[in-house]
């Protein structure tokens, strides 16, 4: 076991764990940290914990010491002095003519590195862009591309259930999101209504999916053979959080009919898992199925991109 303390370094940004270095810390203390880009000012999340040392990835870094009021003075210059960077570094990318977006601009503590966050849809030759702004500001650049779910985060909103985005109240780590959870969750496939401000399926579904999971443990399938009191039939879909099962009949005619049941009124005579086809789900359009599909592709690059950068 080793003792750690979390630390963050902005506003419901991801916490890392650090070796306090026998260091009297507390909640929401500031702190100067060693991280793999350099030094930087910290805040203090969770307190000293031990945690299995075969859990960590790599070895600890160690807190360099609590901050100090000029420390913390040092840091105010350095959020002005990256205003200033964000709108000259703008101006460049104007004039190389650059399809990139250009979101946020960060100093290390120690002003060592300049690095500034975009976005793009490609590719970006930024060589000149580097070179024109190591000249300017005379210092270390590095330009990194982020994804769509980190630009909303830095950014913040409101998503369309009206309360403040996850990603940027309680959600710290963000998990593929796949378009086999939305067919679990019998979602209608339309971007407009599962994807969020990000332009990627929306977080909730991810931790969402873990209820639908549990229930569907214990849940018939559809594909189910069933015997109900209107005779035997085969389950066509379920409504999981409801526990309802709609289930497909036919008449003394060979006419196919449709019910719904609780389950805990069905018996279960052969439960054989159906796939989930996109036939049997809510599209509005088939465009919308492909873009979803693109959607998730992209979703899973960008978050192979961020594993590499962290």
């Amino acid at each position: 076991m080793t003792e750690v303390v979390g630390v963050n370094f902005r506003e419901n940004g991801k916490v890392y764990f650090f070796d306090p270095n026998q260091l009297t810390l507390r909640i929401n203390d500031k702190v100067i940290v060693e991280t793999k880009i350099g030094k930087e000012l910290g805040t203090v999340r969770t307190g000293k914990r031990e945690i299995d040392e075969s859990k960590l990835k790599e070895p600890l870094k160690k807190i360099i010491k609590k901050a100090s009021t000029e420390d913390e003075n040092h840091q105010l210059e350095n959020i002005k002095k990256e205003k200033e960077a964000l709108e000259v570094c703008k101006q460049k990318i104007k004039e190389h003519k650059l399809e990139m977006k250009l979101t946020e601009v960060k100093y290390l503590f120690d002003n060592s590195k300049l690095i500034f966050y975009f976005t793009a849809d490609n590719r970006i030759d930024f060589r000149d862009l580097v070179k024109d702004l190591a000249s300017i500001f005379k210092t270390r650049i590095e330009l990194r591309q982020i994804s769509n779910r980190d630009q909303v985060k830095r950014i913040g909103g409101n998503g369309i259930c009206g309360r403040e985005l996850c990603c940027c109240s309680f959600l710290h780590n963000s998990d593929n999101v796949t378009i086999k959870m939305a067919k679990e969750q019998n979602l209608s496939l339309n971007v407009s209504k599962i994807a969020g401000n990000c332009g990627r399926l929306m977080c909730c579904i991810k931790y969402e999916q873990n209820v639908y999971e549990e229930k569907m443990k214990k849940l018939p399938h559809p594909g189910a053979i069933v015997k109900t009191k209107d005779g035997e039939g085969i389950i066509e879909n379920i409504e999981v959080l409801r526990e309802i099962a709609r289930v497909k009949l036919k008449d003394e005619d060979e006419n196919s009919y449709y019910r719904k049941y609780p389950v805990d009124e069905v018996t279960v005579i052969k439960d054989t898992r159906k796939k989930i086809e996109d036939s049997t789900l809510k599209i509005e359009s088939k465009e919308d199925v492909k873009e979803i599909r693109e959607i998730e592709e992209a979703d899973k690059r960008d978050k192979k991109n961020s594993d590499k950068d962290e």
